[in-house]
C-alpha cells in the first residue's frame, strides 16, 4: 500500500501550560515574552475582541502574574502566537523541519488563517 502520514500541527495558538508560555507569564522580561501577544495593564484595558468561543467573551486574558492581558482568540487555555516575531516562525519551521526529517509526509496547518492578528 502506498499510505502517506499527514501531521497536523496547531500553528495559531500553544496550550498555556507549554513551556513557551510559562516562561512568557514569568516575567515581562524573558525572552518568550514576545512569543505571545500581550498587553500591558497599566495602558488601559485592550481593545476588545471577539473569542470564537464564547460570544459574550473577550478574546483578552488578564493575567496578574506580569499584569498583563494575553491575546486568545480561540479558548482561554490557548494563547495565541504572535507570527510578527521572526523566532516563532523559525521555532514552527524548525518543529515541522524535525518531523519531516523522521519522514513525515506532509502537514496540515491547523487554524492557520487566523495568524494573522490586530491587536490595535
Amino acid at each position: 500500500r502506498d499510505i502517506k502520514f499527514v501531521m497536523d500541527v496547531v500553528v495559531n495558538h500553544s496550550s498555556d501550560e507549554h513551556q513557551w508560555f510559562q516562561e512568557s507569564r514569568s516575567s515581562r522580561d524573558n525572552p518568550y515574552r514576545d512569543y505571545y501577544h500581550w498587553w500591558p495593564a497599566e495602558n488601559g484595558k485592550p481593545p476588545h475582541r471577539w473569542s470564537f468561543f464564547d460570544a459574550e467573551g473577550d478574546a483578552w486574558q488578564y493575567d496578574s502574574l506580569t499584569n498583563a492581558y494575553y491575546l486568545h482568540y480561540f479558548a482561554e487555555k490557548q494563547p495565541d502566537l504572535k507570527w510578527e516575531n521572526p523566532k516563532v516562525r523559525q521555532e514552527v519551521y524548525d518543529i515541522m523541519k524535525f518531523w519531516a526529517d523522521k519522514g513525515v509526509d506532509g502537514f496540515r496547518l491547523d487554524a492557520f488563517q487566523f495568524v494573522s492578528k490586530d491587536t490595535t
